[in-house]
């Protein structure tokens, strides 16, 4: 029988990133996925831009809104929302909010 005892790390990155503006973080990049984490201070835009590969929204808290070919939709903390590669999209905050960008590498 194995006895060796495995460590793991502890990681506080999402909860440690602050509500001051934007902020983007790598969150993980490996050559199948990238997770992007993502804090928006409230009434703060994340600008316009588009994705090169399809991606999920993950809101982790707050609740923000997405802006995507001339459409809008409200999330809220644990909601989700996927989206195609090359849509323009934006997103505001309506409160302090925290969420995910997960999309293939």
């Amino acid at each position: 029988m194995n006895t060796e005892t495995k460590k793991l790390t502890k990681d506080n990155m999402i909860k440690e990133q602050s509500f001051n503006g934007l902020h983007v973080k790598r969150f993980k990049d490996s050559n199948s996925i990238e997770i992007l984490s993502i804090s928006l201070e409230k009434n703060t835009v994340f600008p316009e831009h588009t994705s090169h590969t399809d991606a999920q929204l993950i809101v982790l808290e707050g609740s923000i809104i997405l802006h995507i070919e001339g459409l809008e939709y409200t999330l809220e903390r644990q909601e989700s929302i996927r989206f195609p590669k090359e849509e323009k999209h934006w997103v505001k905050a309506i409160e302090n909010s925290k969420f995910l960008i997960i999309r293939p590498s």
